[in-house]
Formats: structure tokens, C-alpha cells, sequence
């Protein structure tokens, strides 16, 4: 079942649209101004990944986050992550890079020795 999304060209506004069955002529009128005037937009969409492809990306939280196995460099990674987003600073481009690089399996020295 589609939602389509259609800007105004009065109020510039977006108004959605709830269709049954695909419908690749569909229009609708704006919520927000009652305007006819409006255009379709290309949707952004949503993947859904199962718990299987969650652990592959990111590794295993454990029951309790702050927990987790940190020798796995998936779960370092996501908790270097969190902490810079708890703390509200930005994460330097060169600990993004190690962390990339750890999830595609490339260890830092000090990780491979642990």
C-alpha cells in the first residue's frame, strides 16, 4: 500500500496521499491550502534489516550495553560512536576511519594484540 507525497506550488507545502493499490497517475489536492496545484515527489523509502544482518554489521550488544565483548572491534566502534554522540562532540575523521575500517575487518595494532 503506497504513500505518495506531492508538493504545493502555492504553499510549498507536502502533502501525503494514501493509495490501496499502486496508482502511478495518482494526484491529491494540499492539506494544508486545498491548492490543486500539486507535484509529485520521489519518495525516500525504508530498508528493513533482520537481527541477522544487524549482528553482522555491528556485533552483538549482550544484554547490557556497557557490557558488551569490546574485544569485538564492531561493539568498540559503536561504543566510541554513542559516547561521542553523548557527549554532543564531533568524532574526528581519523577515528571514524579506523572504525570503518574495523568493521570491514582491517584491526587497529593494539586491537589485533588484545
Amino acid at each position: 500500500m503506497p504513500i505518495y507525497e506531492f508538493r504545493c506550488d502555492d504553499c510549498r507545502r507536502i502533502t501525503n496521499h494514501f493509495s490501496r493499490k499502486p496508482d502511478p497517475k495518482a494526484t491529491a489536492a494540499c492539506e494544508h491550502c486545498g491548492s490543486e496545484s500539486t507535484q509529485r515527489l520521489v519518495s525516500s523509502f525504508a530498508r528493513t534489516y533482520s537481527r541477522e544482518d544487524i549482528l553482522e554489521r555491528y556485533g552483538d550488544p549482550g544484554v547490557d550495553g556497557d557490557k558488551a565483548d569490546l574485544k569485538d572491534p564492531r561493539q568498540i566502534g559503536s561504543w566510541v560512536e554513542k559516547k561521542f554522540d553523548d557527549y554532543g562532540v564531533d568524532m574526528p575523521e581519523s577515528a571514524r576511519e579506523m572504525i570503518d575500517a574495523a568493521r570491514e575487518g582491517d584491526l587497529p595494532d593494539p586491537v589485533k594484540n588484545l
